[in-house]
């Protein structure tokens, strides 16, 4: 998913699925060609339906002008209104699950795909069986690796992937050049040698967002993976305090703590602003989901940066050792109660197209997750090539299960707090890092 300031909100939002006892009712319900709710029986040639998009471009009225005329092409097509609104990342998954309660909900919706396991738990989502798919092209014309990322395993994806991204270690050609390094880092041990060696005149080697929860909890499970650790075990409990884990969120902290190589301003960064410190010249090297439209949008060119896959414990890992990033990206869901099911999948079929493909994902950035769609020249440049590359080989999804949200909110916040000692000049030690995910795993509810 792409990230933002969303784990802060993260626990009272799951908190309240709870209270819902994982059983979520009158969600759906488009509204009628007046814009007045509830309407029932509507055809599906014709009626409205609500569309929540999340905010995938520069602004929430860039996202409204970038889908505004894609859904006219919709509506031209199939007779079916679609009422818009572009909702922020921070109020998201709250307004997802505020519309349970109040029974006025979208008929289809963008989530971030970390989110596919817990909002499946709820049973608020259309479940995509065979039958499903088959009304949108079928399960095949998706990349496997997106679909991992829609729903726990053993079950019928509970969305379909809209956007995908994925991780890579962006870097400074220049800045490498001027301190005489040839080739950006394989391996951990490389990126902290490049990175004391860049951070020089108040510049620094790494910019990381350390404020940011989802951002701390992507890197702390690629960094984990590489150690052969997870943070769920097979039956779904919480995993948090073992030893790689511990390692793994140190060796992300140490960035700032130990190896000095990130400002420790970045502790509070949780809007974005890494891209900007990499774009304007003030760090080095950042690890990012598909930023090239917003380092773009900060005047920095293509040709001045380069792209490769975020480095390993030992440079040639294969299997979990190998793994670079999370399978990150957007998807696309219908809520079950929906008075419009058929315009509803109607809706996913024209977003999941070949042409919305390559026009929306080549727009933001994104790569497409239906394959027909990558080969299409928009998604061919080098820093593209790499990340669909990583996608396809490198990439895991975060764990499916009901309670990862609150996952990202408990370890992501132990890694913010973490991150501000470090910036205060305290020390973080083993210890330290293991008492703080002791205590998210307390948390944690039952599975």
């Amino acid at each position: 998913m792409r990230t933002s300031s969303t784990s802060s909100r993260l626990l009272a939002a799951t908190a309240l699925v709870a209270a819902l006892g994982l059983t979520l009712s009158a969600c759906g319900g488009g509204d009628d060609d007046n814009g007045s709710s509830g309407s029932k029986g509507k055809s599906s040639s014709g009626g409205t339906l609500t569309y929540w998009a999340s905010n995938q471009g520069t602004s929430l009225d860039n996202d409204k002008q970038v889908l505004t005329p894609e859904l006219a092409k919709f509506t031209q097509q199939t007779g079916i209104k679609v009422k818009l609104e572009v909702i922020p990342w921070s109020d998201l998954l709250n307004r997802i699950l505020a519309a349970a309660t109040s029974g006025q909900g979208p008929d289809v919706l963008n989530i971030g795909n970390t989110w596919s396991a817990s909002l499946q738990a709820t049973g608020a989502l259309l479940p995509f069986d065979d039958a499903t798919f088959a009304k949108i092209g079928g399960k095949d014309k998706f990349a496997p690796a997106s679909i991992a990322a829609a729903g726990a395993a053993g079950k019928d994806p509970a969305a379909v992937p809209l956007y995908s991204m994925a991780y890579g270690l962006y870097y400074n050609k220049k800045m490498f050049a001027d301190a005489g390094i040839a080739n950006p880092p394989k391996t951990w041990d490389e990126l902290v040698a490049d990175g004391k060696k860049l951070t020089t005149g108040g510049h620094y080697g790494l910019a990381v967002e350390g404020g940011n929860g989802s951002e701390n909890i992507h890197h702390a499970f690629v960094l984990a993976k590489q150690r052969g650790s997870d943070w769920f075990d097979a039956s779904g409990k919480a995993t948090f305090d073992t030893p790689n884990n511990v390692a793994a969120v140190k060796q992300y902290v140490d960035f700032i703590a130990k190896d000095k190589i990130a400002a420790k301003g970045n502790a509070e960064y949780a809007q974005n602003q890494t891209i900007t410190d990499f774009a304007t010249g003030k760090a080095a090297m950042m690890m990012w989901q598909s930023a090239a439209t917003s380092i773009k949008s900060h005047g920095m060119n293509p040709d001045q940066y380069g792209v490769v896959p975020v480095p390993t414990q030992q440079a040639g890992a294969t299997g979990d050792a190998g793994v670079t990033s999370m399978v990150a990206g957007i998807n696309l869901a219908v809520f079950k109660n929906s008075k419009n099911i058929d315009g509803a999948l109607k809706f996913v079929n024209f977003m999941t197209s070949d042409a919305e493909q390559k026009t929306l994902n080549s727009t933001y950035g994104s790569l497409p997750p239906v394959k027909a769609a990558q080969s299409d020249p928009a998604f061919q440049t080098p820093d593209l090539k790499t990340l669909a590359s990583v996608l396809g080989s490198s990439a895991a999804p975060l764990p499916q299960v009901p309670n990862e949200a609150q996952f990202e909110t408990l370890v992501g916040t132990a890694v913010k707090d973490l991150f501000a000692d470090a910036a205060a000049g305290k020390d973080v030690t083993t210890d330290s890092v293991k008492a703080a995910l002791s205590k998210a795993q307390q948390q944690m509810p039952a599975s």
